[in-house]
């Protein structure tokens, strides 16, 4: 049944880029810098991040890395993960009228805001080529993998998106939730500082958040930090039983999507 709906959904990919173009155009309309704003507000929270827990809190950085640098290679995928999530959660109440009228794969319309927020992190991909080059800090031969660690972090992100998409739509409690949840998401992920700095008793647990291993691929790629296998791992498999268990149960639950929008 999931191979079939991953089948209809690849059937229906112009459905996806006609529905991220037009949000990537809301988005923007009528906006003086348009999508500046994709590099404006990592880079924004980055700064304020390195005031904060660098200058004055003094936080421990174990990477060999500049501080600076270390959290854009955290905030760049957290800002992908939390846009997508937030947009992605209230996708098919945004789209009601449009899925009260015409069948496609309801799938199509979280999966376009995932397409959406993955262009906004290719443009924001900016900053951390900025503070490269600005720190003089190359990054080495595990760059290549950076790919890899794309397609991690679009795993997770799918995963979380279409279990809240889904339960939103049923408990509007959720639209309150999520964006408190990733409010505080923020700061027990890994990005104003480093996964090593979890005590050794807790490590892997910490790895359950599958952002964690995200982050530590990014950094491993593009700053040559060392990644904690057993707990990229886990992170790994929770990613991919959050995708497989949220696409079956978004698969359950369409079926009464439009009575309950």
């Amino acid at each position: 049944m999931t191979d079939t709906y991953w089948k209809d959904l690849w059937m229906h990919r112009e459905l996806v880029y006609m529905f991220s173009w037009r949000d990537i155009k809301i988005r923007y309309k009528q906006t003086v810098i348009g999508a500046s704003w994709s590099i404006i507000r990592p880079l924004v929270t980055i700064l304020i991040f390195n005031i904060v827990f660098n200058r004055i809190a003094h936080i421990d950085n174990p990477s060999a890395a500049p501080y600076a640098l270390m959290v854009a290679a955290g905030m760049l995928p957290w800002q992908f993960f939390s846009t997508a999530v937030a947009d992605g959660s209230n996708s098919v109440i945004n789209n009601a009228g449009l899925i009260s009228k015409i069948y496609f794969p309801r799938l199509v319309i979280p999966a376009s805001t995932l397409f959406t927020s993955l262009i906004d992190f290719l443009i924001s991909v900016v900053i951390i080529v900025g503070f490269m080059v600005w720190y003089q800090h190359l990054p080495g031969w595990e760059v290549v993998l950076f790919p890899v660690a794309v397609l991690f972090m679009l795993i997770a992100t799918m995963g979380v998106s279409v279990y809240l998409t889904a339960l939103n739509v049923k408990y509007r409690d959720f639209r309150h939730l999520i964006p408190f949840v990733l409010q505080i998401g923020i700061y027990i992920t890994p990005i104003a500082f480093s996964s090593k700095n979890i005590g050794e008793k807790w490590r892997l647990l910490y790895y359950l958040n599958p952002m964690v291993g995200v982050i530590d691929g990014f950094r491993w790629t593009l700053l040559g930090d060392s990644v904690y296998l057993p707990g990229a791992v886990v992170s790994l498999l929770v990613s991919l039983i959050l995708l497989w268990s949220g696409v079956k149960f978004f698969k359950k639950m369409e079926k009464t999507f439009v009575d309950e929008i």
